[in-house]
């Protein structure tokens, strides 16, 4: 069974956007970088994904420099590549020349001692459909709280 340690998670890209599908995929880093995210040292906000000349690069993913490193310093919002095989890029890039597709990434998490990234299709929500989904979140909260409450009264 895969043991999976999560890093870091895009907590505003479930109420930012509607989720149509997600894909594990790899990423491309250095050794610095591996370093620092065993250190839970990213973050997600911001950052999304495109697909340039039938290859997937990952913008905006921040990684913090590792302290210890010898390496010269690298840009933490560096472009990184990521992996995925051919058919699966064309699939997606075609999904998202649809209007209002977009990849973002959901979590980022060590599986098996490799790093993987939860990229997401996703199409952005208006502002009328982030206050429906809080809406609809808070009441489920409260019905939920109802039920709980008479199971204890009986």
């Amino acid at each position: 069974m895969p043991v999976e340690k999560l890093i870091a998670t895009n907590k505003s890209a479930k109420r930012d956007y509607d989720i149509i599908e997600t894909k594990e995929v790899g990423v491309s880093l250095l050794g610095p970088e591996v370093k620092s995210l065993r250190e839970s040292k990213a973050n997600l906000k911001d950052s999304f994904a495109r697909i340039e000349n039938s290859e997937a690069f990952i913008y905006n993913l921040y990684i913090s420099p590792y302290g210890y490193s010898l390496l010269k310093e690298t840009d933490a919002k560096r472009i990184r590549k990521l992996l995925l095989h051919r058919e699966e890029i064309s699939r997606l890039e075609s999904k998202v020349k649809e209007r209002g597709f977009t990849l973002i990434p959901l979590r980022i998490y060590f599986k098996n001692h490799l790093v993987k990234i939860e990229l997401a299709l996703a199409r952005g929500r208006k502002l009328y459909d982030k206050r429906e989904a809080i809406r609809e979140k808070e009441l489920n909260r409260e019905l939920r709280r109802v039920v709980k409450d008479r199971g204890r009264h009986r």
